[in-house]
C-alpha cells in the first residue's frame, strides 16, 4: 500500500482543511464538496484525511461495518448480538465515475445464484464506505443514475436493493466527499444540496507559497515513506486534537442567540428548505468544540455560513457561488447580543472558530445582484459596420424538447432516446463479446430445455456460454447541442438581440439540465469564431454569449462551414455522441460573392450527413421574407420562431428535430 501525502504538509488551502477536520469532529456535518480548478490539492486533501479518522469498532466478519454497541437488526449477514467489536481503520471508499449500478448498490451473486441454486448478494461500494468516507472524484460527471441512489442513501441512511428476486436493505450512513472542476460542468442541484459544506479552492498566486508546494510535493515523490516520517509529529497532534473535539462536542451548548443568527442569516440569503440552518447548527458547533470551547460564538456562525451557504444560493447554473459578506456581517450585526453576556466579538478577527473565512472571490452575484454586463463600460466593439455594445440578455424561460431523431448510444443524459447500460429493460439478444448486463430471466429460458440432455442432478443450472442473453436497455442520452449564433448587424436591429440571447441562454438551462456538452460557434463581419469549443461547462457558454457584441455583415456560410469542422472533430474524439446542432439567425446571408448560394451549399453538408438540425428563427416585423425556414429545409431540419421556443406556446409541446419539409415532400 502506497504511503499516503500527510494532510498537514499541504500548503495552504485553510478552508478546505477546515472544512474536512470540521467533518472528522462532527460527520453529522453531512460531508464536502471541493470546487477549484485542476492541480489545487483537492484531491490530495481528501485521500490523506482518512488517516486521521480515529478507528471504527466493527463486528468481527460483518461485511457491513456493523457497530457491536448498536448492531443493525436488518443488517443481511445478522443477526448480531450487541459486545465488543473489534477496531480496524476508517475507510475512505473511492467511486469512479463510470462505475456500474450495481458496483455501487451491489446485486446478486449471478455465479452462485445459477452454479449452486442459491440466493447471496455481493455488497457494494456504498455498504463498504458505511461508517467511513465515500469519496467522488469528479462529482460533476457523475452519471445521473448513480447521483439518483446517493441522493436515496444519503436521504435514509440506508441503501435497498430490490432487483432479480433479491431484496436486501442494509445500513449507508457515509461522509460524502466530492471533488469538481467547475470548468467541466455544474453539479445537479438536489446532490449539490446534499454536501453540508463547500469549499473554492485556488492556486496560491504567491511565489513563496508556490516554492514550498513544490518542495514538499518532490521531497514527497523522492522518499514517500521518510517525507511521511517528518510530519508524524503534526498528524499526531491533528489526530488527538480530532479525538478531543469529538470527545468536547456533545457539551457544547448552542444558545438560543446564536440559533437566531442562524435562522436570520438563512433567512436573509433566501436559501431553500432547513437544511442550511441545521447544517449551519452542527458547524458553528463542530467550530466551537474544534477551537476547544462549549459555546458557540458570533464568529462561529460567520465561519458555518461561508463554509454552508454558498452552494445553496444558486438559483441556476449561471448565478455565482458566494455571498456577500457585508450582508453576512449586517445580518449579524443586527441579532447579535441577545444570548451572549459579552460584548458582540468582532465578525473579522482571529479564528476562534478554528479558521479564516473564505476569501472574496471577486465573482459576485452570491448577493442575488445581477452581474455586470461584459463589455458595458468598456471599449465599443466593432466589426465592419456601425460599432455595437453586447446587448443584455433577456430572462430565459422553460423551452421545448429538442431531441435527435433515432435510437443512439452515447453517454447518459436526458436528452434523446438510446440504448444504455442503464434504463428500461426492453429485450434480450446474445452478446456480442463481453457480457455487461445480463437477462437473467432470458438466460434461464435459453438453458431449461437443454438440463435433461446435459446430465443435470443437483440443483444448480447447468450453463454453457450460448445460454447467456444480454439485456437491452433503452434509457435516454446526452448530446453535443452546437449554437451558432449570427451576430451581424441585422441581428441587432429592433432590439432583437436581447431576446435572442435570452432564447440562447434558455436552451443552454435545458442543456445543462439533460447533461448535454454545448459549443458556440459566433459569426458576424467577415468571419466566424468558435466562440466555446464543445465542453461540458454550460457557465463558460453563458459568460460567452454574454459579452457577445453585434454588428458588421452576415457571413452565414462562414458561420455554418466553421460549425461543419467542430461537428467533424468532435466526432473524431466521441463517435458514439450525437450532435444537434442549433442556427440562431434571421435567415438573411450578405457579404462575399454569392453570399446566399454559399450558404446554401454550405448548409448541404449537414443534411448529407443526417445531422439533426434546427433554426431558431429570429425575423421579426410586419413584413417576413422566410429566409430562416429556406435555411432549415437546406439543413434538413425544422425551424422554430422564438415564441415557438417556449414550452408553453401552443405550437405543441415536443418536438424532435428531424427534417419536417422532407416528410412533407
Amino acid at each position: 500500500m502506497s504511503t499516503p501525502f500527510p494532510f498537514t504538509a499541504v500548503v495552504g488551502q485553510d478552508d478546505l482543511r477546515l472544512a474536512l477536520l470540521l467533518n472528522a469532529v462532527s460527520p453529522a456535518v453531512g460531508g464536502v464538496l471541493v470546487r477549484g480548478e485542476k492541480g489545487t490539492a483537492k484531491s490530495t486533501a481528501v485521500r490523506a484525511l482518512s488517516a486521521l479518522l480515529p478507528e471504527v469498532a466493527v463486528v468481527p466478519g460483518c461485511r457491513f461495518s456493523c457497530d457491536p454497541a448498536s448492531p443493525d437488526p436488518a443488517c443481511p449477514d445478522g443477526p448480531h448480538e450487541a459486545g465488543t467489536g473489534a477496531g480496524r481503520p476508517a475507510r475512505m471508499v473511492e467511486l469512479p465515475v463510470g462505475a456500474s449500478e450495481d458496483r455501487l448498490v451491489g446485486a446478486l451473486d449471478i455465479e452462485r445464484a445459477l452454479a449452486e441454486g442459491v440466493k447471496s448478494f455481493e455488497p457494494g461500494l456504498l455498504a463498504q464506505a458505511h461508517r467511513g468516507i465515500l469519496y467522488v472524484d469528479e462529482v460533476n460527471l457523475l452519471h445521473d443514475h448513480l447521483v439518483d441512489l446517493l441522493l436515496d442513501a444519503a436521504a435514509m441512511g440506508a441503501s435497498y436493493v430490490e432487483r432479480e428476486g433479491v431484496s436486501v436493505r442494509h445500513a449507508a450512513r457515509f461522509l460524502l466527499v466530492g471533488t469538481m472542476n467547475p470548468e467541466e460542468g455544474e453539479l445537479r442541484p438536489q446532490l449539490l444540496d446534499r454536501f453540508g459544506l463547500t469549499v473554492e479552492v485556488a492556486a496560491s498566486r504567491e511565489p513563496e507559497q508556490r516554492v514550498e508546494v513544490v518542495r514538499r510535493r518532490l521531497a514527497y515523490d523522492d522518499d514517500p515513506a521518510g517525507f511521511a516520517a517528518r510530519w508524524a509529529g503534526e498528524e499526531a497532534a491533528v489526530r488527538q486534537r480530532i479525538l478531543a473535539a469529538r470527545e468536547l462536542l456533545p457539551q457544547v451548548q448552542l444558545g438560543d442567540g446564536a440559533l437566531r443568527q442562524i435562522a436570520a442569516v438563512c433567512s436573509a440569503f433566501e436559501v431553500d428548505g432547513m437544511r442550511a440552518d441545521i447544517v449551519m447548527a452542527r458547524t458553528a458547533t463542530a467550530l466551537a468544540a474544534w477551537a476547544g470551547r462549549t459555546d458557540v460564538l458570533a464568529e462561529d456562525v460567520r465561519q458555518a455560513a461561508l463554509l454552508a451557504l454558498p452552494h445553496r444560493r444558486r438559483r441556476n447554473p449561471f448565478d455565482a457561488p458566494g455571498l456577500d459578506e457585508d450582508k453576512l456581517d449586517d445580518t449579524l450585526e443586527e441579532f447579535s447580543g441577545q444570548d451572549e453576556s459579552d460584548d458582540d466579538p468582532d465578525p473579522d478577527g482571529p479564528g476562534g472558530g478554528g479558521g479564516q473565512p473564505a476569501p472574496d472571490s471577486g465573482q459576485g452575484g452570491g448577493d442575488g445582484t445581477a452581474r455586470p454586463e461584459a463589455g458595458e463600460g468598456g471599449e465599443p466593439q466593432t466589426s465592419g459596420g456601425r460599432e455595437q455594445s453586447a446587448a443584455r440578455a433577456a430572462e430565459p424561460f422553460r423551452t421545448k424538447v429538442l431531441s435527435v431523431p433515432g435510437i443512439g448510444e452515447g453517454a447518459a443524459g436526458r436528452r434523446s432516446r438510446a440504448r444504455t447500460e442503464h434504463g428500461r429493460t426492453t429485450g434480450a439478444r446474445r452478446p456480442q463479446g463481453a457480457l455487461t448486463a445480463l437477462h437473467l430471466a432470458a438466460t434461464v429460458r435459453a438453458a431449461a430445455p437443454h438440463q435433461r440432455a446435459r446430465g443435470r442432478t443437483g440443483p444448480g443450472l447447468l450453463l454453457r456460454r450460448d445460454d447467456l442473453r444480454q439485456a437491452v436497455r433503452e434509457g435516454h442520452e446526452s448530446n453535443l447541442v452546437l449554437f451558432v449564433v449570427d451576430a451581424s448587424g441585422s441581428m441587432a436591429a429592433r432590439q432583437r438581440m436581447g431576446a435572442v440571447k435570452g432564447a440562447v441562454l434558455s436552451l443552454l438551462l435545458d442543456a445543462y439540465q439533460r447533461r448535454d456538452k454545448v459549443g458556440l460557434v459566433t459569426f458576424r463581419g467577415t468571419a466566424a469564431d468558435v466562440a466555446l469549443p464543445p465542453t461540458s461547462s454550460v457557465d463558460a457558454a453563458a459568460a460567452r454569449l454574454e459579452s457577445l457584441p453585434t454588428g458588421g455583415r452576415t457571413p452565414l456560410a462562414a458561420g455554418l462551414l466553421r460549425a461543419h469542422e467542430v461537428l467533424r472533430v468532435e466526432r473524431l474524439r466521441d463517435p458514439a455522441r450525437r450532435a444537434l446542432l442549433v442556427v440562431v439567425t434571421d435567415g438573411r446571408a450578405t457579404g462575399g460573392p454569392e453570399p446566399v448560394a454559399l450558404a446554401g451549399r454550405a448548409a448541404r453538408l449537414f443534411a448529407a450527413g443526417q445531422v439533426a438540425s434546427v433554426v431558431v428563427d429570429c425575423e421579426s416585423g410586419p413584413v417576413r421574407l422566410g429566409l430562416a425556414g429556406r435555411l432549415a429545409d437546406e439543413l434538413g431540419g425544422t425551424a422554430v420562431t422564438l415564441d415557438e421556443l417556449r414550452a408553453d406556446s401552443i405550437a405543441g409541446l415536443v418536438r424532435d428535430v428531424q427534417g419536417t419539409s422532407r416528410r412533407a415532400g
